[in-house]
C-alpha cells in the first residue's frame, strides 16, 4: 500500500491594513496556492496582539499607517514578545522614518503597496524562512534619507557594540550587512553554512538583536560597509 506524501506546510499569515480594499487585494494576491495561508485579518494595530494569540501566525504583513495604533507601535509591541512572529511592513514610501524605526524595532523588512504579486509572495516566504527582505542598497537609502540628527551618536554606539564581537563574528556581521546569504558568507570566509548560522546566532545574542536586518543596520551605522 502506497503512503501519500504529507501536504506542504503553508506559511501562516496575518494581514493588517485599515483599508478593506487593500486587504481584499492582498488576499487575492497571497491566498491562492502560493504556500501561504491567510489565517486572519486586522483593521488596526490595536487588534494585532489578540489575533496573534488566537491564530499564531508565522508572519504579519503590517501597514505602517493606521488610525488607532499604527504599524510601528504594533511592531514594537509584537517584537517584545518571547516568540514573536516575523513582521513585514507594508508602505507606500521607499524612504520613511517610521519604516526605519520599525526595522530597528525588529521588523524583517518592508514591501511597497504596489509590489508585484509574485514579489510579494516571495517576500513573505523568504521572511518565514528567516531571510530579510531588505537589500543593503535600500538600507543605505533609508538611513541616508531619514536619519538626520544623531548620526555621530549612532555611529559611536554601533561601533561600541560591534567592538564586543570576536574578529570572526565581526566579519560575519559585515557580510550580513552586505546582504550575503549564509552560503555566500561561508564561501567568502571559508566556513561551513552551519558555522555561519552559529556565528549569526551568537551575534544576535551578544548584541541583543532579533534578526539579520538589525545586524545590517548596525553595520551601516558603524560605517563598516564603507570599509574595504
Amino acid at each position: 500500500m502506497s503512503v501519500s506524501a504529507a501536504p506542504p506546510v503553508s506559511v501562516r499569515l496575518l494581514l493588517v491594513d485599515d483599508d478593506p480594499l487593500v486587504r481584499a487585494g492582498l488576499r487575492l494576491m497571497l491566498g491562492g496556492g502560493s504556500g501561504i495561508e491567510i489565517v486572519a485579518e486586522a483593521r488596526d494595530g490595536s487588534e494585532v496582539a489578540a489575533l496573534v494569540d488566537e491564530h499564531v501566525p508565522d508572519v504579519v504583513l503590517m501597514d505602517i499607517r493606521m488610525p488607532t495604533l499604527d504599524g510601528l507601535a504594533a511592531t514594537e509591541e509584537l517584537r517584545r514578545r518571547a516568540n514573536p512572529p516575523e513582521v513585514v511592513i507594508l508602505t507606500t514610501f521607499h524612504a520613511d522614518e517610521q519604516v526605519l524605526r520599525a526595522l530597528r524595532a525588529g521588523a524583517a523588512g518592508f514591501v511597497l503597496k504596489d509590489t508585484p504579486p509574485a514579489e510579494l509572495v516571495s517576500a513573505v516566504l523568504r521572511v518565514a524562512a528567516g531571510d530579510p527582505v531588505l537589500s543593503p542598497a535600500v538600507t543605505q537609502q533609508l538611513i541616508t534619507h531619514v536619519a538626520g540628527g544623531g548620526r555621530d551618536l549612532r555611529r559611536n554606539r554601533a561601533r561600541e557594540l560591534l567592538g564586543g564581537l570576536a574578529d570572526r563574528e565581526r566579519e560575519v556581521a559585515v557580510a550580513v550587512g552586505r546582504g550575503r546569504s549564509n552560503a555566500e558568507i561561508g564561501a567568502e570566509l571559508f566556513m561551513s553554512v552551519p558555522s555561519v548560522k552559529t556565528h549569526v546566532s551568537r551575534i544576535l545574542a551578544k548584541l541583543g538583536l532579533n534578526n539579520r536586518v538589525q545586524i545590517a543596520l548596525l553595520a551601516h551605522d558603524a560605517g563598516l560597509l564603507d570599509e574595504g
